[in-house]
């Protein structure tokens, strides 16, 4: 058993709402600088929707992740032969149409115009080129347009919905749509470590941050094509990759990344997992039904004593196994099972965890003959049938689990590689907490009918009080906890390797990659 400390995080999307103050405080700190214009290693998305780059899920376009190949794995499309015959052309990287043009404004023309008839404008210029341009993409470009045929309905997601379900889900009194923050997952089995010709990405062993090598990276950009994610960045300006590195710098000081500081949700939770690296292999072969289940399994218990003696015995420290045993993110994964992997298929191992949406509850729209009610509705007929009424008793605000507003396939596309169960059970979970804070709160809901509910989920009351306070009451330090930096040792490591200098030539890693 090769016991190794995770930095790893849960994002709980009930709670997003979509402001994009993260993308903002990351942008701020990390990538407003030249090169680095179009990055975004936070962004936010709306889902049903196509994403950013576009259609970064589909990977018969992109070719990122892994696939397996009977018994083991390997990079989709990076690795020694494919990247030596696409080292010069690679018809599989994103262009910056994919991503967007930045721009800015040409403001001075606002001060600087003279007297005239019109008002003045600002054009629009490429930060690129330093020429107008007309803007066509951006980042956030399809915020909120859940129901256009141009995003929501070319969703890479929607593969598997009959025509009738994609179509009821644009209905008005049904259209759903929920938001999908993003950083780099910095997984356990990360594709650009293994794609990089020059050895410059590599995973950090204290805390499994991965990090690209400034000194040595040499732009090859295959981990731009082998993150599915599409986490890695090419600057333009310096010729090297970039990409998030969980600001690690704020985490060694005890601070929490920017983009955590700045939710204003409060949805982004950290902590410290501990994993078996021996598994990382087996894991990332097994077969997409097992995935989810054999990355949950790789995860250790903090608090069994022989992980404990294990992670002493491979240089993890005290304070780091303390951290994982106050972790917020493993009560959201392992100890109560709300929290799933975005896109396990991609076989990376992601070790940022999203708690899918219930969706804010809604009544159901119901048909009345009652002619004097249908008068009253006269002036919502050209939003729907005129005998239409919401039914707002409490049966139909909380309706079964397959009538959800965002249909269980799609939900089941994105975390949990197809596999509608891992959905249900999730939702049934989330369901019986609601419920149960509904007695607590309203009392329209029978003690019968709510604990029976907690019994299906495998809750009791206490359980269910413990994760309403850590998703709706907790205070900073419950939300993100953080471990002691123990940079001597890092110290002592570099002074006896000596630093890092050049290029490591053409040697791939096509093995799952470990921490170093």
């Amino acid at each position: 058993m090769d016991v190794r400390a995770q930095i790893s995080m849960v994002f709980h999307l009930d709670k997003c709402i979509g402001c994009h103050t993260c993308s903002i405080a990351c942008k701020n700190i990390w990538t407003d600088r030249k090169g680095a214009e179009y990055m975004w290693w936070n962004n936010v998305e709306t889902k049903p929707g196509t994403g950013y780059p576009t259609k970064w899920e589909n990977q018969s376009i992109y070719n990122g992740g892994w696939v397996k190949n009977g018994n083991d794995i390997g990079l989709r499309g990076a690795g020694k032969l494919k990247g030596l015959l696409n080292i010069f052309h690679n018809p599989n990287l994103p262009v910056i149409d994919d991503y967007y043009e930045p721009f800015t404004y040409k403001y001075l023309d606002l001060i600087e115009s003279p007297d005239m008839d019109d008002q003045p404008t600002a054009r629009p210029i490429s930060l690129i080129t330093g020429k107008p341009i007309n803007i066509k993409m951006g980042p956030n470009w399809d915020d909120d347009m859940s129901g256009t045929p141009d995003y929501a309905r070319n969703d890479p997601n929607m593969e598997g919905l009959s025509a009738a379900e994609q179509e009821a889900m644009f209905q008005l009194e049904k259209l759903a749509f929920f938001y999908l923050p993003r950083i780099c997952n910095h997984c356990l089995n990360p594709a650009c470590v293994a794609s990089c010709p020059s050895g410059a990405i590599y995973k950090r062993g204290e805390d499994g941050v991965v990090l690209i090598n400034q000194k040595v990276c040499r732009a090859w950009r295959m981990c731009v094509t082998a993150c599915p994610y599409k986490k890695s960045y090419y600057n333009w300006s310096t010729g090297k990759s970039e990409k998030c590195i969980l600001c690690y710098p704020r985490i060694e000081a005890g601070y929490a990344p920017a983009c955590m500081h700045s939710c204003v949700g409060r949805i982004r939770y950290l902590g410290v997992l501990l994993y078996d690296a021996d598994l990382i292999n087996d894991t990332a072969s097994s077969e997409n039904e097992d995935l989810i289940n054999r990355q949950l399994d790789i995860i250790l218990d903090p608090f069994d004593p022989k992980v404990i003696s294990a992670a002493k015995a491979n240089g993890v420290a005290d304070s780091t196994i303390t951290a994982a045993q106050n972790s917020p993110v493993y009560k959201f994964v392992k100890e109560w099972g709300l929290a799933l992997p975005l896109h396990p298929e991609f076989r990376t191992l992601p070790m940022l965890f999203y708690v899918p949406p219930l969706l804010p509850v809604m009544a159901k729209l119901t048909t009345v003959d009652n002619t004097d009610q249908s008068k009253k509705m006269d002036d919502r007929a050209k939003y729907w049938p005129d005998n239409w009424l919401y039914d707002t008793s409490t049966e139909e605000l909380f309706s079964t689990i397959e009538q959800a507003r965002m249909p269980l396939k799609y939900m089941a596309n994105l975390f949990s590689a197809g596999d509608e169960s891992k959905i249900v059970n999730v939702m049934k979970k989330l369901m019986a907490i609601r419920m149960h804070r509904r007695r607590a709160t309203v009392g329209d809901i029978s003690d019968e009918k709510a604990d029976n509910m907690l019994e299906q989920s495998g809750y009791n009351a206490l359980t269910a009080d413990d994760i309403y306070y850590l998703t709706s009451l907790a205070k900073f330090d419950d939300r993100f906890v953080i471990p002691a930096s123990h940079r001597e040792q890092a110290i002592e490591m570099l002074e006896f390797t000596g630093d890092v200098k050049g290029s490591v030539g053409f040697g791939f890693i096509e093995k799952p990659a470990r921490g170093i």
